[in-house]
């Protein structure tokens, strides 16, 4: 029995390896959303029918809602079981400050794009063959599943209700086996 205990993680190391992953996630969000003004420097419309615009604080928190409300939980959960596991609470407070970084760089405005290959969201750039619509679409946002995640995939896309529709069809386009991409701007190109 004294192995077994000896064997065990203290709570404060345990809190110190939760504390540095969430550390590393946060940054890890932080520099993909650095990137999005490099990826997408342009908005409106883009060569070849593509599609970019941005989303603003209110439409990121309709975006984020699921997102945020998690958020709020995972900040309130270290507090409850800090006294029951003998646990420092500057551990929380690490925990709290960093989730609170996290829940601003949600609600930042982002910019998105669509083109004929690919899907720019989040400073991540998505393959159309590792994505699918969503049969049932919410009212004021674009949501896309990834391929393969379940119910973990969700990718909800934000923007003014007007971008939305511009940038609805052209993903229907995209995802399209058969649909020609943008038949006047090739024409277009061609002429020039």
């Amino acid at each position: 029995m004294v192995v077994a205990q000896g064997m065990m993680m203290s709570a404060n190391n345990a809190a110190l390896i939760a504390v540095c992953v969430l550390g590393a996630i946060v940054a890890w969000d932080a520099y993909w959303l650095t990137r999005q003004r490099q990826d997408i420097p342009i908005l409106g419309e883009l060569q070849n029918g593509g599609f970019a615009w941005t989303s603003e604080g209110p439409q990121e928190v309709i975006r984020q809602w699921g997102n945020l409300a998690s958020m709020a939980a995972m900040m309130a959960l270290p507090w409850a079981l800090i006294g029951a596991s003998d646990t420092s609470y500057w551990y929380a407070i690490i925990w709290d400050l960093l989730l609170s970084l996290h829940l601003i760089s949600l609600l930042i405005p982002k910019r998105f794009a669509v083109t004929r290959t690919h899907l720019f969201a989040d400073g991540q750039r998505y393959d159309w063959k590792r994505l699918r619509l969503q049969r049932r679409q919410p009212a004021r946002r674009i949501m896309l599943l990834r391929k393969g995640w379940g119910i973990f995939g969700p990718l909800p896309l934000g923007g003014s209700q007007n971008d939305l529709t511009v940038a609805r069809s052209r993903i229907e386009k995209a995802l399209s086996v058969s649909a020609d991409w943008d038949i006047s701007a090739t024409k277009k190109s061609e002429e020039e």
